[in-house]
């Protein structure tokens, strides 16, 4: 189990890389008529190559540059099944079914998670963690329904299907699998050194994809919707993925994944101050039963 300084550090971290992660999403967001999701998965992924690569290069570092082999299958393992296939599976439920069903769904990942953790890492079996994880899930899912019903952007429920549920469900699995992966991969290793191999086999997997999708037509995205969405990423992706990294290493996957999960809660206050969109008893429930959640799953241990 992890000492208290660790916990408290690790989650402090954690919930950073949430924050950045939220600022970051509204940003995307905002360009999605000018880029795709692919276009948008591929510049957050070479922006975070390009910062984790000066990172690694500093000089002043104290430690040199070092990742053994069987780190490298984890690390890479992780960042296939969880940023590239768990992302596609759930981009793909996202235009099945919509986003208000595809995210809340795929926001159940962190009981998968605690489930996954506690056979491959030996997760301690905490019951105060186990409902903590259960009530900031069910507060995530309340946020973003609240959010959902609050947009001007009405999806069609006729349209839900089985494949775009299981997706959902799947992308769930895989950022699960991802995160575990991930602990095993970062635990004797540099979080910097770690995320970037992670970067390393994100871009070069994700860059052929996007530029088959260009062949077959997908437009491109403008040049000022680039700029945009690069700089979000500089914080979102480069800084937040890295965050998440030393949170996952510090504190594990399990409580790792909770923090990283509650993005919404923060990007509630930026959707009421910057979109003017209404506070309703349903966000406010939501935001009480993630922090009852978070405090659970840190604090009660």
């Amino acid at each position: 189990m992890q000492s208290s300084t660790d916990l408290l550090i690790g989650s402090a971290i954690g919930l950073i890389a949430a924050f950045l992660w939220a600022v970051a999403t509204n940003v995307y967001q905002s360009q999605s008529d000018e880029a795709t999701p692919l276009a948008i998965s591929t510049l957050k992924t070479w922006m975070s190559l390009a910062v984790m690569a000066v990172l690694v290069m500093l000089p002043f570092r104290t430690t040199p540059f070092f990742i053994p082999f069987n780190a490298i299958i984890y690390l890479a393992a992780s960042v296939t099944i969880g940023l590239i296939i768990g992302d596609i599976a759930y981009l793909t439920s996202q235009e099945r079914i919509g986003v208000s069903y595809a995210f809340p769904i795929a926001a159940t990942f962190p009981i998968s998670t605690y489930i996954i953790a506690i056979f491959v890492v030996d997760e301690v079996i905490l019951w105060t963690r186990f409902v903590g994880i259960m009530l900031a899930v069910v507060g995530v899912i309340l946020v973003s329904r609240a959010q959902a019903s609050t947009s001007n952007d009405e999806e069609n429920t006729s349209s839900l299907d089985r494949v775009g549920l299981l997706l959902a469900l799947f992308s769930a699995l895989c950022w699960s699998v991802g995160s575990v992966l991930l602990q095993i991969g970062v635990a004797e290793v540099d979080p910097i050194d770690a995320n970037f191999v992670r970067m390393i086999f994100g871009a070069g997997i994700i860059a052929p994809l996007f530029l088959g999708s260009v062949r077959r037509g997908m437009p491109k995205p403008t040049r000022k919707a680039t700029k945009i969405i690069l700089v979000a990423a500089f914080f979102g992706m480069a800084w937040g993925s890295l965050l998440y990294t030393y949170a996952v290493k510090m504190i594990g996957a399990s409580v790792a994944s909770v923090l990283g999960s509650i993005s919404p809660l923060f990007a509630l206050p930026i959707s009421i101050v910057f979109l003017k969109e209404k506070v309703t008893f349903r966000s406010i429930l939501g935001i009480l039963l993630t922090v009852s959640g978070v405090i659970l799953v840190v604090l009660i241990v």
